[in-house]
């Protein structure tokens, strides 16, 4: 039978595009086929989103903490800590999306899941056939009027520059109380500095004695292993002097941080959503809310009729300005960790995050931009357009 919708992949991207169109008034809402992959490498592992937002939000009941405090200390331990005003900063587990949204999709009838490996997509007249290797082995094939495929590229496309966000982070308890439950440390720059790019530490705390701890970078290349793992300990024993720590839980990650064009409509009924779609910031790496605003735009243009070609999931003017920054931060101009610092010690935290989501008007652009060292910003703004496109490194 024909699907009015496929989505590849049951991660943020698909699983929010699924719950947003089934969430239709009852006959009303496209039929669903979401095709999910199979246990083993090609689903991607438990992760951990933030984002922030005014309010309650759609999916509260999946949230583990949220704060309305966030604290940046600079590399001499300088200490910015600033509310969030109306916005607060939330904390989502992949795990506990998925637990959450189940029984939500379950209650559609205009939804079904499949699990099973992709193997190809392609458009006919009707719009696309996608053939699956389903679980027990057989090879189906799923008609379609329109595909959104979240799946993970297998190579980024050309960029001037190309940074990857590479981090590991452990979900600890320690012995004694060292965690401020009311304040996320979003960059702890006391960490030695790479030669290029910035390295801090990320602390989410869900109680006084727990949280995810995090070391993260931005550089050129991964490290190996034990480099996180002696990042961490360094922090936890010299930095916090915390001696006693059980961790409970680990996760990793590399985002791409690219000034490339990803490629959003593919055919002409097949799209890409997600982080293959462009949904990462390229300055920040933060990609959960643009997956939301995708999603909610893809529904209501499906619910409507028309074509529901993925918006743009940033605006122009904040890819420019991140395409920038990213050049001075690779070409070690920028000193990655103050500029930070400075930022946020200078530009009101609610703005500042208004601006991290492309939410700000040009004259907002403009008194942020007073306090970022202008000089090695313009040159670095004069010389990307002379760099070319290279392939982008891989993670």
């Amino acid at each position: 039978m024909r699907s009015d919708v496929v989505i590849i992949g049951a991660g943020a991207a698909g699983l929010s595009l699924a719950e947003r169109v089934c969430a239709a008034p009852a006959g009303t809402a496209p039929t669903v086929r979401l095709v999910d992959a199979p246990a083993g490498p090609l689903r991607p592992p438990a992760r951990t989103w933030c984002f922030w937002e005014h309010g309650p939000g759609r999916y509260d009941d999946a949230v583990t903490a949220s704060w309305n405090r966030l604290r940046v200390r600079g590399t001499d331990g300088r200490l910015v800590d600033a509310r969030t005003g109306a916005l607060r900063y939330k904390m989502i587990r992949s795990t506990d999306l998925e637990a959450v949204l189940a029984p939500r999709l379950a209650a559609h009838d205009a939804l079904t899941r499949t699990e099973g490996t992709v193997e190809t997509v392609e458009e006919d007249a009707d719009g696309a056939h996608v053939v699956v290797r389903t679980a027990d082995g057989r090879r189906e094939g799923i008609p379609a009027r329109w595909v959104f495929d979240s799946r993970p590229l297998g190579s980024l496309p050309p960029a001037r520059t190309t940074l990857l966000q590479h981090f590991r982070g452990w979900f600890v308890r320690t012995d004694r109380p060292v965690f401020d439950p009311g304040a996320v440390d979003l960059m702890d720059f006391r960490t030695p500095q790479p030669g290029r790019g910035l390295a801090f530490t990320y602390v989410l705390p869900t109680g006084e004695r727990t949280a995810l701890v995090e070391y993260t970078q931005f550089s050129r290349a991964v490290l190996p292993a034990e480099r996180y793992n002696a990042a961490l300990q360094d922090y936890l024993h010299d930095v916090l002097g915390v001696r006693d720590v059980h961790i409970e839980a680990r996760e990793e990650g590399v985002i791409p941080m690219t000034d490339a064009r990803f490629a959003r409509r593919t055919g002409r009924s097949t799209f890409r959503i997600g982080a293959a779609g462009g949904a990462t910031r390229p300055a920040t790496g933060y990609t959960f809310a643009a997956i939301q605003r995708q999603s909610t735009a893809i529904a209501a243009a499906l619910l409507a009729g028309r074509d529901p070609a993925p918006p743009p999931p940033h605006p122009r003017r904040s890819m420019a300005m991140d395409a920038v920054l990213l050049h001075g931060l690779d070409s070690g101009r920028i000193d990655g960790a103050a500029f930070f610092t400075r930022l946020f010690s200078r530009v009101p935290m609610e703005r500042l995050l208004r601006f991290l989501d492309g939410a700000t008007a040009l004259h907002e652009d403009l008194s942020i931009g007073l306090h970022s060292p202008i000089g090695p910003l313009l040159r670095s703004a004069v010389e990307l357009p002379t760099r070319p496109l290279r392939p982008a490194p891989t993670p």
